[in-house]
This record gives C-alpha cells, structure tokens and sequence, in this order.
C-alpha cells in the first residue's frame, strides 16, 4: 500500500512539474491598449494594439517584446508582432525590425523590414532574420552587414551567429572592410571576440601595401597578421610571391614562404625560386634557400644562377643579387661555378668570387678556383667579372683577375690550345662569343698552329709580356705576342710529352652545367615538410531541426530551404573544425590559433 502512495505521488510531483514547465513556456501579455479578436479573419486570435501611453508589451522565458500590433495564438503559443517591433534578451540581445513572429514552444523567431540585431560587441544589419532563442543562434540568408568595432564590417549573402561563442559564419560574396585591409572571400568564420578569421574558397586580403590571394587562409584582424595556403600568392611593388604556405606580418612588412616559391619582380624582368623565403617590405629583401635559384629574364636567352642560399636586397635602381656555397650558373652560351656570386643589377657586373679552399694542402693540390665555360673556352683565375650591356641585355666584356688560364681543346686533334697570365680581358661580340681576348703579365701560351685545310702546322709555345689572341667562330684565328721573351714551334713530334700542358693546367668539363636541371645535380635530395593547416570544408549544418518544421503549433512562415549547395563547396574546407598548426621550416611562423 506504502509503495502505491509512493508511486502515486511521483507522478503528481511529475505532472505539477511538467505542468509548471509548460505555464513558464506560455507567452505573456504585459500590456496591451486594446484586445479584440476577429474569427472570421483571424480564428483563434486575439488582437493586441498599443495605445498613445506605449505599445503592446509580451514577455516570455526571459525576453521582452514590443510592438504596434500583434496577433497571438494561444492554443498554439505563437504571436505575430506588427509594427516598430523590438526584442530585448536581458542585457545581451537587443533586436529591432518591422515585423516578428515569433513560437513561443521552439523559441525561434522570424524578423523582417529593416532588421538590426546588436550584442554589446557587434550589430547586425538585414532585411530577414531568424533568431533561434533556445540555441542562441541568429542567422539571414538574404544579405546582411554586420559591425564589429574594433574588427569592421563585415558584409555577405547568407550569415551565422553563434552568440555563445560570439562566432560568425558567412557564406557568399563575403566582405570584410575596416582602416587596415579589406577581406573578399566565398566562405568565412569570424571570431568577434578574438578577431580571428578563417577563409575558404577563393580569398583576397587587400591592404595598402600588398595584396594577398588564398583558397585557404588565417587572418589575425586585430594583430593583421595571417597565413595564406592553397594557391597562395601575395603581391606588392611589383613582385609577386607565391608558395604553398605563405605567412604575413602587415605590421613589420614582413612575409615568409615555404616549399614550391616562386618570387617574380617584373621591374627588374627577374625571377627567383626555392623552397624556403623571408621577403622584408621595407628593406625591399629577399632571402631564399633550399635549391634557391635566379632567373634573369631576357629576350633571347635567361641567366639562371643557383646556390645554397640567395638573397635580392636593394630598389629596383639598386638591386643587389647574392648567391652563396656552390653556385652555379648557366644560359645557352655562358655558364660558370664559384663559392658565390654578387651580381649588381644596375651596372651590369657580375662577380665570381675565389673558391680555393685546398687549406693546409694547397701545396698538394689543385686550386678550384672560380670557373666560365663561353661555348669551347674554359676561363678560370682567383676572381671574375662579367659585364653586362643593361641596355641592350647583352654581355659585354670579362676580367679574369690573378692567375687567369684560358683553355680551348684543339679542335681536329687531342691537345689543349692554353694561355696564362696574370690577367685576362675579355670582349663579346653581339652574339655573346668571345672574339678578342687580351692576356697581361707574364703571358705564356701554348698553340695548336693549323692551316686552312685543318692540318697541323707545328705546335707553338712561347713566353711574352702580353699576348693578344682573336678568335673568330670559337677557334683562335690570330695570336699576337708582344714583348716575346722566348719561343720556338715544334712539329708534333718533337713536342715533348712533359711540356704539353702549362702549369696550372685543370681541364673541367665535366663540371660545366649543360642544362638548367645541370645546376642541381650535386645537390643532396631533397626533403620538404609537410604543411598542415586547415581541414576540408563542409557545408554548415541546417538551421531549422526537424522537431521546428514539422510541429503541430503554428510554424514560421517563412521555413528556409537548408544549404545543401555540394556543388559550390565541393573543394573547400570545413569551417567547423578545429585546424592543424602549420608545420613549416621557418622559426618565423607560428601555428594558426585553434578555433572555438
């Protein structure tokens, strides 16, 4: 009998608190000038209207409305508000528009005519709202404008607010616009409280200094510093970088780039590649390594140059190209390798720096020293220059500075022609050959005489003070010895075996880079890291549940289709998960802060 009453008693205690539940849930009228009610028109309504002292005030589960005029359903608990509505949620929601309805069983509310949503940090601006009160959500789907102070307006076809999370989702003609960058992008989560952004779908950051293009991206509007991935390009004073992950600092001026770089300045018509960058704005830089290489672009044949390390400093007027450990360099007929290379774009020159490093056994070996192959001449000497015509983009002249050697192989036989001295210079002719070459101090020579038939004449070899040489279709045509110490041709016979080659001889040919894939084949293999960043795009969830579109109370009139558009988010990324710091070789940047 005891367990009887018991049970008993639950379940009156159950259905007085069920019962209470629902009175909480039922709306209220505060106030209301004049009630009347119309079956014919409006069956089971009663109609509240304001009076002059105020308008129509209607209470429920913590929220306050107000309006001009209103019909409300009670057998359904749903009311329509007409008329210079406005919703107020405690301190947080203050919602204002010509017209409302409103379920008071689902909590979700629909807005029209000018409506303006504020929280204490931001408003938004539409023509139509849903504002779900139970999941404190508000979303349009027919443009809208939202104002976030510190971060701008943000301005897009169909919006999400989270007002827990005080996070926004944007979808469609999305922009961003405030003093420091204007933000255009297809898909857009926005944190107001952090001002984090997140971009997906094809982006652009345009600021007063560059303009950054991404279909993935990160975007800091509070530090304006941000990340770029996806078909990454930032552009700016006439240069464009592009990578795989580009990261930008817009108050430092600063951009790093990682694996797959491609920096293009079109003022100087020159390109540089590599795998790793940092590009400083205000000091108009560039540092670049991991199979780093320059590409000089002229009409009729580029000058590639690479190395371990690169870097572009200085104005277009200035510029400066740096190159260093084991460079190379190559076009169709002039290539060369030195330990570096300093290149100035203004005047033409460049400088291939000494490469000995035989130490402590230099008396034991042979000096590699800095090295030009021009069609069949090997030039080597402890320093050279090249000069450049900059207007006509056409070298000029060459200067082989300390021990200078020129060899060329005797064409129709298996000798060296050879020619040493302290100094070289050098004359192109239009078509980038040597034709005139001049050989200073202590001039030696060793010279394969032949006749107009090919056959060899004698072998001549000889000491002068300078020697003068024309060459003419890469052969020598003429030698001139001036100031002649001693000499004496030989019929090749004769010609000791011992004497055939002068000292210092270091036939290299094997080295010479034939090719621009020549150029990285001594480099090690090349490993990159792996960028992660965000994950794939899915399209958002729907706004309205099932339990809201198919209920037995009066529904929202105007039921939004769910965006379900595969098609248009097919290849984008999911703005609802949480992303992978980058991981990237550059110290420089930092991990994309999580998300909410």
């Amino acid at each position: 009998m005891k367990a009887l009453i018991s049970t008993y008693l639950l379940l009156v205690f159950a259905l007085l608190n069920t019962l209470c539940a629902a009175s909480q849930q039922r709306i209220e009228i505060k106030y209301s000038g004049f009630l009347n009610k119309d079956e014919q028109k409006h069956p089971g309504a009663q109609i509240l209207t304001r009076d002059d002292s105020e308008q129509v005030h209607i209470f429920h589960s913590g929220t306050d409305m107000w309006c001009d005029k209103a019909y409300y359903y009670g057998k359904t608990n749903f009311i329509e508000a007409y008329g210079n509505v406005k919703m107020i949620q405690g301190d947080t929601i203050n919602m204002t528009s010509k017209y409302v309805e409103y379920n008071g069983k689902t909590q979700l509310a629909f807005a029209s005519g000018d409506v303006i949503l504020k929280d204490p940090s931001s408003t938004i601006t539409t023509d139509t709202l849903y504002f779900d009160r139970e999941r404190q959500q508000a979303f349009y789907k027919n443009n809208g404008t939202v104002v976030k102070d510190s971060s701008g307006t943000i301005t897009s076809k169909i919006g999400r607010y989270y007002m827990q999370q005080k996070k926004y989702q944007f979808v469609e003609d999305v922009v961003l616009t405030n003093p420091d960058a204007i933000i255009e992008t297809n898909y857009f989560d926005f944190y107001s409280d952090t001002g984090y952004a997140y971009l997906f779908g094809p982006s652009t950051i345009t600021t007063e200094e560059s303009v950054t293009y991404c279909e993935k991206g990160y975007y800091d509007t509070k530090t304006k510093i941000g990340y770029a991935m996806k078909n990454a390009k930032i552009d700016y004073d006439g240069k464009e970088i592009v990578g795989d992950s580009l990261y930008f600092d817009q108050n430092r001026n600063f951009s790093s780039a990682t694996n797959n770089i491609k920096i293009t300045d079109t003022l100087n018509n020159s390109i540089v590649k590599g795998h790793y960058a940092e590009v400083f704005k205000a000091q108009d830089s560039i540092f670049i390594t991991k199979r780093a290489y320059a590409i000089t672009v002229q009409e009729q044949d580029s000058l590639y140059i690479h190395g371990d390390t690169l870097m572009v400093t200085g104005t277009p007027e200035k510029r400066i190209t740096r190159v260093f450990r084991n460079v190379k360099l190559f076009k169709s007929d002039l290539s060369g390798k030195a330990d570096s290379i300093h290149v100035n774009h203004a005047s033409g020159l460049t400088q291939l720096i000494n490469i000995n490093s035989a130490g402590a056994n230099a008396a034991f070996s042979t000096a590699r020293k800095p090295i030009l192959w021009n069609l069949g001449n090997q030039m080597t000497g402890d320093t050279i220059h090249l000069q450049s015509d900059t207007e006509k983009d056409k070298l000029d002249s060459l200067i082989v500075f300390n021990h200078a050697f020129l060899i060329s192989k005797d064409t129709l036989g298996g000798g060296y022609n050879q020619i040493n001295g302290k100094k070289l210079v050098g004359l192109f002719n239009e078509d980038n050959q040597l034709y005139h070459v001049d050989i200073i101090k202590n001039a030696q020579s060793i010279y394969y005489m032949r006749n107009d038939e090919g056959e060899l004449v004698g072998i001549d070899k000889s000491k002068s003070g300078l020697i003068n040489i024309l060459l003419n279709e890469n052969a020598i045509d003429e030698v001139r010895k001036i100031n002649q110490i001693d000499g004496k041709v030989y019929p090749e016979t004769d010609f000791p075996k011992n004497e055939r080659i002068l000292k210092g001889f270091d036939w290299r040919e094997e080295e010479r880079p034939n090719s621009v894939e020549d150029l990285f084949k001594d480099d090690p293999p090349l490993e990159l890291p792996i960028i992660k960043g965000l994950d794939d795009y899915i399209p958002q969830e729907d706004f309205f549940d099932e339990k809201v579109v198919k209920t037995d109370v009066k529904p929202i009139k105007k039921v939004l289709k769910p965006i379900k558009n595969k098609k248009q988010v097919k290849n984008l990324n999911n703005l609802k998960k949480v992303p992978k710091p980058l991981e990237a070789s550059a110290k420089i940047q930092k991990p994309i802060p999580k998300k909410n």
